[in-house]
């Protein structure tokens, strides 16, 4: 599955983005999909993820309460609303799809910048 993700931008802290990440192929209802993030000089980090069916979502705990991940499969698309947006969230942002093993051996697109002002 190849990945397409969208809708970075700058925004001040405490404003909201909707990212969207969109997939070709016509399997993408049996993957799970997952944002993740990097700064650089840090490690990549996980941010949320949701399972195939959408029934399951998992969050870091950084983000929690604020950031919201979902699918739609008819339109092979996965969003992550990023509400209450902190400068330690300015990132690249990268949406990846796996079946099974790990995030790393999984399908991942570019990445998209956010930037958030203080």
């Amino acid at each position: 599955v190849q990945l397409q993700a969208s809708g970075g931008g700058l925004v001040q802290a405490g404003g909201s983005l909707r990212l969207s990440c969109a997939a070709s192929g016509h399997t993408f209802s049996s993957y799970s999909m997952g944002w993740f993030r990097h700064t650089p000089g840090k490690e990549r980090e996980f941010v949320a993820s949701i399972t195939w069916s959408g029934s399951t979502t998992y969050y870091a705990d950084s983000v929690k309460g604020r950031f919201t991940i979902s699918r739609d499969n008819a339109l092979n698309t996965v969003y992550l609303q990023m509400n209450s947006l902190k400068p330690e969230d300015t990132a690249i942002y990268y949406c990846a799809a796996r079946r099974a093993g790990t995030w790393s051996s999984g399908s991942w697109g570019q990445g998209t910048q956010v930037t958030v002002s203080s």
